[in-house]
């Protein structure tokens, strides 16, 4: 592997206790970042960098070969305090004790900003899988079909490049049943240039609905590509874990995962998905 460039600290800055940054990037927004060392190393789009977190301010460093490009852009992917500010304090936390308790427990918990494309593969990926064994499939899918961002690590491979692999060659690669949903997407998108690109800028539900329409991708997929990978703060993807704490705390049994989702959105506003990612997170610890 390249050799590696020195510690710096992520400008603008971002802010996170070693908990939180582990829980942000090992807490199922993404799936390849692992512990390496003491710090974490991880991949998304073209890109590789270890990050760590000295008084709570996390630092960045990145191999040579590729710093230049990892330093312009490792601030959008993280997303820094100056741009969560404003939803940490637009979220309803002043009124609602079970958003406040898991705020509390998360300080600095924040979103990634992936590259959308990646975000849809990855949650197709996802379907009735654990994280541990969602980053696996994405390790197979980038060592087998991925191109090389410096010796020794791969990217995950585009939507084109999955166009031209047999769905025989996705089930071998681990994907299971959800070869079928990932071959089916990329001919869908090798007949539609650009149409990620479009659905990335659409508003919200305009976006989902179309979404909706790849194979494979129910409500949880789309919402989950949508929040990490588009920004669209107002998602609010509710799987098993959500569910479970919107249906106790909430006082929500019998309602449907559909009106749930709605509630969510409804309840927390524009920043929904950041509150969800809030209660996933103290759920799983609890």
């Amino acid at each position: 592997m390249s050799a590696w460039g020195q510690w710096r600290s992520v400008k603008p800055v971002v802010r996170c206790p070693d908990d939180v940054l582990a829980e942000l990037l090992d807490g199922g927004q993404a799936f390849r970042w692992n512990r390496v060392d003491g710090v974490w190393r991880g991949v998304w789009g073209n890109y590789i960098a270890e990050l760590t977190s000295q008084n709570d301010v996390v630092q960045w460093r990145a191999p040579v070969l590729i710093e230049d490009r990892v330093s312009r852009d490792i601030s959008t992917y993280l997303g820094p305090d100056d741009v969560f500010a404003d939803a940490w304090d637009a979220l309803p936390h002043r009124s609602d004790p079970v958003l406040k308790a898991a705020m509390g427990q998360w300080p600095g918990l924040r979103l990634l900003r992936q590259p959308f494309a990646e975000a849809v593969l990855c949650f197709l990926c996802s379907s009735m899988k654990q994280i541990t064994h969602i980053k696996q499939i994405c390790e197979t899918l980038a060592l087998r079909f991925g191109a090389e961002i410096i010796p020794g690590v791969r990217a995950l491979p585009s939507w084109s490049t999955l166009h031209r692999v047999s769905e025989g060659e996705l089930r071998a690669a681990g994907l299971g049943y959800r070869a079928r949903f990932i071959h089916g997407t990329s001919h869908f998108l090798a007949g539609q240039p650009g149409w990620l690109d479009v659905v990335e800028d659409l508003p919200y539900p305009e976006a989902k609905h179309r979404l909706m329409q790849l194979p494979g991708v129910g409500a949880k997929i789309a919402d989950c590509a949508l929040l990490f990978g588009a920004g669209k703060l107002e998602a609010f993807p509710v799987d098993t874990w959500i569910a479970r704490v919107m249906t106790e705390r909430y006082r929500l049994e019998g309602w449907s995962l559909e009106q749930i989702a709605h509630f969510g959105r409804a309840h927390y506003g524009q920043y929904a998905g950041l509150a969800q990612q809030y209660l996933f997170s103290s759920a799983r610890r609890a």
